[in-house]
């Protein structure tokens, strides 16, 4: 378990009650819990940004699977980036409409390059990366979720 050390903050009383109304709809059990984990968000954000730092990733998709050749695109893409994608998940939102989530793994430039072409695909509706550090984040002592 990792050694505590207790410091003080001084906030502006309108700033700490947002902050109470925040945690209280988060759940958080106490203020501690969530600066932490305010500043490890932080600090993983910092991280995702060195191109060479080891990341892992999210990429959210949304598209008509009519529009064409447009999972032939995705799929190729993803295949010829074999050694960042982990796995690929495919959801049928409406006749239309396709949700994809495809895992990504290694360097933040690769992830972020591989997003960048599946995002910027024509046809492709909505897309996002969420990218996070597994090197930065140290193991929470406490759940509050």
């Amino acid at each position: 378990m990792a050694q505590l050390s207790r410091i003080g903050v001084s906030l502006e009383s309108d700033l700490l009650d947002r902050f109470d109304r925040f945690i209280a709809e988060k759940g958080y059990d106490n203020r501690s819990e969530a600066f932490r984990d305010l500043i490890r968000d932080r600090l993983v954000g910092t991280a995702v940004v060195a191109s060479k730092a080891a990341v892992v990733g999210t990429v959210t998709l949304i598209y008509d699977h009519h529009t064409r050749l447009l999972p032939e695109k995705l799929a190729d893409l993803q295949h010829e980036h074999h050694e960042v994608v982990i796995s690929t998940l495919h959801a049928h939102l409406d006749h239309d409409t396709c949700l994809e989530v495809v895992l990504l793994r290694g360097r933040s430039r690769d992830v972020q390059q591989l997003a960048d072409k599946l995002i910027s695909t024509k046809g492709v509706r909505h897309g996002r990366l969420v990218m996070s550090s597994p090197d930065t984040v140290s193991p929470r002592r406490h759940s509050h979720r």
